[in-house]
């Protein structure tokens, strides 16, 4: 089962090779005449060495040797090089590509995924993925597969000019190696998996915790977030001495199983000159083979265990890309062009889970250019019209039509560039107070933001600020009050002028000052749109068109302000306690 992961996150990387399958081919063909030099080396040496040995009657220089074994030695380094550097662009591509694809998956998954999922998990998974993925195809390329060549050469050099029991042990010697080192790395990897899984945890709990950092101070509790942190930081330090320790295990075993093998070589090329059947060239050919040969195998190890490490991480960042779809776009679907402006709730009914239903057969319309309040107590399900509306979801029953047009059938993108939503809780990246604002229509100029920051009353407050339009917001807009996070939001909205707007609480971190301020503004900014106000003040909506009283995901009055309080009903026993909260 974890062959067939480890097969499968092979196999995702190679239609990325295979884009750049010419590059390859020449890095391949570069690869084969690196280790032919580097092979041909020893066998240089060998000449020369033969050639200056004082036993012979003529000793003389080999120029010559002595030149092709310097040439040996460039061209194994420059097609090294070579090879190294036409590479670069297939792994950096392709590690460039594999972030976008999941970037983008991560952009398209549901609303429900992203209410539970853990950002700093998530990054980590992605960072060592995409790490792992540099890693694996640099060195499972150029250190494996040329070690594999480098090991049949000098096995058929070995077979064909000296006995065949030189071959035998260098082979033997070599599948000892690997096996031991296959063996104790599989024991290794649960040490390793651990410390991935604790590491992200921990990571999560961090972020988690910094950015609720106000809240933390608030209950007085970073003596309780740092035990927290710190008990899985206590298992990630017990998984990485186990993993050390195991290291030092395995490279021990590795350096006995070297050790002997070469040791036996020695002996038997030491032998084979004192019978005179060798050369002291044949001894230090046969030691120069063992040192390239071992000397990478000795690498390989860490290679393997490497490689197994970045397959374990790029199997958790590909696992993200498995997260299904809620709702795809079908092929080829419309392109919503509002020319009215008409919504109608067709009968809607919606859960988040199948036990507990949140609407109940809500039925509205709203006629273009009308704007209609949604009122209710907290959790009668006035947020998810919104969402709905916005397709972060699909009713279970019922739909939901724009100028007659099911929002289902049509493409997600042009639906939600159809509408602009100024939210109850603003959330800002963390860049300037301009470059949020152009957020809301990043083609537009300089000139057009300032005069949005205007309309939305903040650019008074902008210009006072050290920094201007360049001053930076924080993590989440943390630098701005309430009030003037709502006011950025405003602002990006104006830019955006789409023709739905949808109003959700948006003066509710205001004063009441700022807030006669911008109402003025947002009925300015409604005119001629159809508007969705989802209100907690009613005075901010006494002049809809139409009021909807929601209780438990039911519509349980309708009507103007004027003839909701003539009904005697919830609505006016709402308007009566906030009546006498203001007095």
């Amino acid at each position: 089962m974890k062959e067939s992961k480890d097969w499968k996150a092979i196999q995702s990387l190679l239609p990325y090779l295979w884009e750049f399958k010419g590059r390859v081919a020449l890095a391949f063909s570069l690869l084969i005449l690196a280790k032919f030099a580097n092979v041909g080396i020893p066998l240089a040496l060998k000449s020369a060495v033969d050639a200056l040995d004082g036993q012979h009657q003529v000793v003389y220089l080999p120029i010559a040797v002595l030149i092709a074994y310097g040439l040996l030695r460039l061209a194994s380094s420059l097609f090294s090089e070579l090879r190294d550097a036409l590479f670069a662009k297939v792994i950096y591509r392709s590690v460039r590509k594999i972030a976008g694809t999941i970037f983008q998956h991560l952009l398209a998954l549901s609303l429900r995924f992203h209410l539970q999922r853990q950002t700093g998990g998530i990054s980590r998974d992605i960072e060592r993925g995409t790490r792992g993925i540099s890693f694996l195809m640099n060195f499972m390329i150029f250190n494996i597969l040329p070690t594999i060549v480098e090991i049949v050469l000098v096995t058929i050099i070995l077979l064909t000019r000296y006995d065949s029991i030189f071959a035998l042990i260098t082979t033997g010697t070599i599948v000892l190696y690997i096996a031991y080192t296959l063996i104790v790395t599989e024991w290794r990897m649960r040490f390793r998996r651990t410390m991935n899984e604790m590491d992200t945890k921990a990571n999560n709990h961090a972020i988690d915790s910094l950015l609720n950092y106000e809240t933390v101070k608030y209950f007085n509790n970073e003596k309780y977030e740092l035990h927290r942190y710190d008990q899985r930081l206590e298992v990630w330090e017990k998984s990485a001495i186990q993993n050390q320790t195991s290291l030092s295990l395995l490279n021990v075993g590795q350096g006995t199983i070297i050790a002997i093998g070469i040791t036996l070589l020695m002996l038997l090329a030491g032998q084979g000159v004192v019978d005179g059947q060798l050369t002291i060239g044949d001894l230090v050919l046969v030691n120069a083979f063992l040192l390239q040969l071992y000397l990478p195998l000795g690498f390989l190890g860490f290679v393997y265990r490497e490689i197994r490490h970045s397959l374990a991480d790029m199997e958790r960042m590909f696992s993200l890309l498995e997260q299904p779809l809620e709702k795809i776009d079908a092929p080829n679907s419309p392109q919503l062009n509002v020319r009215h402006g008409d919504i109608h709730f067709n009968h809607v009914d919606f859960h988040y889970d199948a036990n507990r239903q949140i609407l109940h057969d809500i039925d509205f319309k709203i006629s273009a250019g009308q704007k209609l309040a949604i009122v209710g107590a907290s959790g009668s399900g006035k947020s998810t019209l919104v969402r709905l509306l916005f397709r972060f979801y699909n009713p279970q029953s019922g739909n939901i039509t724009i100028d007659n047009i099911d929002i289902q059938t049509v493409d997600e993108h042009s639906l939600r560039k159809s509408i602009g939503v100024v939210p109850q809780d603003t959330v800002l990246f963390n860049s300037t107070i301009y470059q949020n604002i152009l957020y809301g229509n990043p083609k537009v100029d300089r000139e057009q933001v300032i005069s949005a920051a205007k309309q939305a009353h903040i650019h008074d407050f902008i210009t006072k600020l050290p920094d201007g339009y360049d001053t930076l917001v924080g993590e989440r807009g943390l630098k701005l009050s309430g009030g003037e996070k709502q006011r950025v939001a405003i602002a990006r909205t104006l830019l955006k002028n789409p023709p739905i707007l949808i109003l959700d609480e948006a003066t509710s971190a205001l004063d009441s000052h700022s807030e006669q301020a911008i109402n003025a503004e947002l009925q300015e900014l409604s005119r001629n749109k159809t508007t969705l106000v989802i209100a907690h003040r009613l005075s901010t909506i006494t002049d809809a068109d139409k009021i909807l009283v929601l209780d438990e995901g039911r519509i349980i009055e309708r009507g103007t302000h004027h003839q909701l309080l003539k009904q005697q009903g919830r609505y006016a026993a709402m308007w009566a306690l906030q009546q006498n909260e203001g007095r």
